[in-house]
């Protein structure tokens, strides 16, 4: 017996039409690569969007097809992902900060037969293209006045879309059907590729739009500054469109003056970025001043965010912040640090102490934590294992396979985190599985150290590894960036933490170094400074 309901399959194209009937004139406004602004806004968006459909089935593309993009945040982009996934295609967003290396496996494993890029990345293409093994086009996300020259035989994404009518019908695709891939990051190992479906992305983009979620609705100003090739810029062109949001993109700038003026002139009230995005424009606050103009609330993510950074939002800006987590297994989203009533009516450090956590998970996520065993543990706050989640938009397994399977027998992914959970359902990242710090057979979280290190005056940023212990196994060392000028020292930083953490927590060496590596999404590569600190000794 089935209910007596229509079956509506879920599609992208429906979001992108929904936005063209609806929300026609929303912007969706972007910096380009070629300089100066594109203004833009959904029914536009959606006609592009069919032209370019039609340009890649005269290419030669089918239904499941992999088109790849190597390109910012910008319109064009949004209409890439449409324009594929309405054609019945796959729409594989390449992050250009990996190794080259990196791309040319990710290229090759996806089997990309298009490559969709920017003007920034023209060198880059002509030296990755002897190696790309099924690339069949080259198209550049430009119109001809600035098309390059160059020895690949370029096309135009301008004359392609001015030869189509933009009457093009979207191919009925099963809503199971893939839509969207994404890599990881690879930091251990090749990247495997995650394969997101039609329904995953409808399913999460409803979740994303929800009020305790990002609280999205034709009256927001969103801008993604997490990029398109990071996790869909963590849904934001899916969510906007379905409701009606203006968009706002920087296409290839991230630094903070630029950041800035357009928050202010497009009238912002909502943005999204990883902590070091936050950290490099509090600073240019501090300096510069000028405010955030309408800007009320800020989704941060990728890593944790130090209390001092929400208590500077706060304070300083009269900005709220929302801390998420997810992975790019997770579509990306999993939890958000919305206020329930009873952390609300909490004077305002009680309730600091519980924002600072990853937040609460969001309905369509499940989590629990386990130990070794896989026994679930307490939810009390206090007891962590390893985090495990299920729900309809995460991972079942990985593309082609790689890593055979990925979930338990009862259909739970393991995160690769160690959390806690308490009563009311909040989360805690207290590390990476492979970076938490075992000492005489107890666990340091190398990430609360690092979040209470950063609040320390004259600390730009900071990083905690384990170090071996003839006797403890492993001890902390914490790695400090200082702000420029600073000449904070490392008694400052241990005097700092006295009283924030357990005292057998405490570091047993800080160095300080010019700069702290970054994996190609932003997160702190302890990889690199395991690596860079291997025959470290500690004093004694």
């Amino acid at each position: 017996m089935t209910g007596m309901m229509q079956d509506w399959p879920l599609s992208v194209a429906r979001i992108i039409d929904h936005a063209a009937t609806y929300h026609p004139r929303r912007e969706v406004v972007s910096l380009q690569c070629e300089g100066g602004v594109m203004r833009s806004d959904w029914g536009t968006v959606a006609t592009r969007s069919r032209q370019l459909a039609a340009a890649l089935v005269g290419l030669g593309m089918n239904a499941g097809d992999r088109v790849a993009t190597l390109a910012w945040n910008t319109v064009r982009h949004v209409e890439c992902l449409y324009g594929i996934g309405g054609m019945g295609g796959v729409a594989h967003t390449i992050n250009p900060r990996l190794f080259e290396e990196q791309i040319t496996y990710i290229a090759n494993h996806a089997e990309d037969r298009v490559l969709l890029f920017d003007l920034t990345f023209v060198k880059l293409v002509e030296r990755l293209a002897p190696g790309l093994k099924t690339i069949e086009h080259f198209v550049l996300l430009t119109d001809r006045a600035h098309m390059p020259e160059s020895s690949l035989n370029l096309l135009c994404y301008e004359e392609l879309l001015s030869a189509e009518d933009g009457t093009f019908a979207w191919v009925e695709m099963p809503e199971t059907a893939p839509v969207g891939l994404c890599y990881t990051s690879g930091t251990t190992g090749n990247p495997k590729g995650v394969q997101y479906s039609h329904r995953s992305t409808v399913l999460h983009a409803m979740a994303a739009c929800a009020t305790d979620t990002f609280g999205i609705g034709a009256m927001t100003v969103v801008l993604p500054v997490a990029p398109m090739y990071h996790v869909n810029a963590w849904s934001m062109p899916y969510t906007a469109a379905m409701a009606g949001a203006k968009l706002v993109l920087g296409g290839p700038n991230f630094d903070a003056p630029t950041l800035q003026k357009l928050i202010i002139d497009e009238g912002v009230d909502l943005a999204l970025a990883v902590p070091t995005i936050w950290l490099g424009m509090l600073q240019h606050l501090e300096r510069h001043g000028g405010g955030l103009g309408r800007l009320n609330r800020t989704a941060i993510g990728g890593s944790a965010v130090p209390r001092s950074m929400i208590e500077a939002f706060d304070r300083l800006h009269g900005v709220r912040v929302m801390q998420l987590w997810g992975m790019t297994e997770m579509s990306p989203l999993g939890t958000v640090g919305a206020m329930t009533p009873e952390v609300a009516a909490l004077p305002y450090d009680e309730a600091l102490s519980v924002r600072v956590k990853q937040g609460r998970g969001v309905f369509g996520v499940e989590m629990k934590i386990v130990d070794d065993e896989g026994q679930e543990l307490p939810r009390d706050g206090v007891t962590f294992g390893r985090l495990l989640v299920r729900g309809p938009w995460i991972v079942g397994r990985y593309f082609k396979g790689d890593g055979g399977d990925v979930l338990d027998a009862e259909g739970w992914f393991d995160t690769g985190d160690v959390a806690t959970l308490d009563e009311q359902g909040y989360m805690q990242i207290t590390d990476r599985s492979k970076d938490v710090i075992k000492s005489g057979g107890e666990w340091i979280s190398s990430i609360e150290l690092e979040n209470e290190a950063v609040g320390c005056p004259g600390v730009a940023e900071a990083a905690v590894i384990g170090v071996a212990h003839p006797k403890w196994d492993e001890r902390p060392l914490l790695i400090i960036v200082r702000k420029p000028g600073a000449a904070v020292s490392a008694a400052d930083v241990l005097k700092h933490l006295e009283g924030r953490i357990a005292k057998w927590w405490t570091p047993d060496a800080v160095e300080f170094v010019d700069a702290i590596p970054h994996t190609a999404t932003g997160k702190i590569l302890k990889t690199a400074l395991r690596e860079q600190f291997r025959d470290y000794r500690l004093a004694g």
